[in-house]
């Protein structure tokens, strides 16, 4: 009989790529999880992952176990929703993953909270990336994950996943604190042109809506400067080298050398909730995405949010 814990193994090594990887996601060691694999291995007598550089490939047979995996994980999700709906209660392991701002200004707080109201519940968090995460969620390697959107790049909800909002970001223009800028009650999106710029690297959400909305207004944006934590970009602002548009949201106090400065129309990123429609019913997923809700309020008070005590099914957006 194949042992669950093994397929998990692998499957989370087809999801993220490397043996390493796995392991983070899994909460163990990578050589725990080459032992689980090695162990699979034996029991198939089949050669499931060959070594390819510095990272393993899965073979064709391990690919057919780990669409095999995926059906028998889906149906453990099932059995152990069913199980904790009729307790009535959040219960068991919950993983969560986030983005880097949400996990530093928002989930501590809310797991704090779920840890002294439902100590059966085992929250377990993982910093990702949003434009990964939706897919972790979806293939069934997380539970619940808190990603966010733009404007201008809608976050899609793979088919099977369901999400709901939790909360609008605002985000503001940060100068350096003797630049013209400084002390005006808003600057427009036509302004902009001929500023230095510190960002974000391509491929990110916050980096793409700068280039965009620069373009759209008849500006080419010159950054001189990427980062990938806001507080570094903060620091790149302090030190005079440019300007930069960071969101509200964990951002933290803001250094006697820069300035905030609204910009008109404000720039919002909006933040989500997601699960898979088979947890749905899951009491641990609903009272968690209340608890993400009713603390978003405190971790970002000048943003509105829909009523944390309105049932969840009217709160999705499908």
């Amino acid at each position: 009989m194949l042992d669950l814990q093994r397929l998990r193994a692998l499957h989370a090594v087809s999801v993220h790529g490397t043996v390493a990887a796995a392991g983070v996601a899994l909460g163990f060691t990578p050589s725990a999880v080459s032992q689980q694999i090695a162990k699979l291995e034996r029991e198939t007598r089949t050669v499931l992952l060959e070594r390819e550089g510095r990272g393993v490939r899965l073979t064709d047979e391990a690919h057919q176990l780990v669409e095999t995996a995926a059906e028998l994980l889906a149906l453990v999700e099932r059995a152990e929703t069913r199980l904790e709906e009729r307790r009535g209660v959040p219960a068991g392991r919950l993983t969560v993953a986030a983005f880097a701002s949400a996990a530093r200004g928002l989930l501590p707080c809310v797991l704090a909270d779920l840890a002294v109201r439902h100590p059966a519940l085992d929250t377990r968090l993982s910093e990702v990336d949003p434009h990964l995460s939706v897919d972790l969620v979806a293939k069934g390697v997380v539970d619940l994950v808190v990603a966010h959107d733009w404007d201008i790049a809608p976050l899609p909800a793979p088919a099977g996943v369901e999400q709901a909002v939790i909360g609008d970001d605002p985000c503001d223009l940060i100068v350096p604190a003797g630049h013209p800028f400084a002390g005006r009650t808003a600057v427009t999106r036509e302004e902009l042109g001929g500023q230095r710029w510190v960002c974000q690297p391509p491929g990110r959400v916050c980096h793409d809506w700068l280039v965009r909305t620069l373009r759209s207004a008849g500006h080419e944006p010159e950054i001189v400067h990427q980062a990938e934590e806001n507080p570094t970009l903060v620091a790149l602002v302090a030190a005079g080298l440019g300007i930069s548009l960071i969101p509200r949201l964990g951002r933290g106090p803001l250094p006697p050398a820069v300035a905030e400065v609204p910009l008109d129309p404000m720039p919002v990123r909006r933040l989500y909730a997601l699960w898979r429609t088979g947890a749905a019913r899951r009491p641990a997923i609903a009272e968690t995405v209340r608890t993400l809700r009713a603390h978003w309020p405190r971790v970002s008070p000048h943003t509105e949010v829909l009523s944390a005590g309105a049932p969840l099914e009217n709160q999705v957006v499908r």
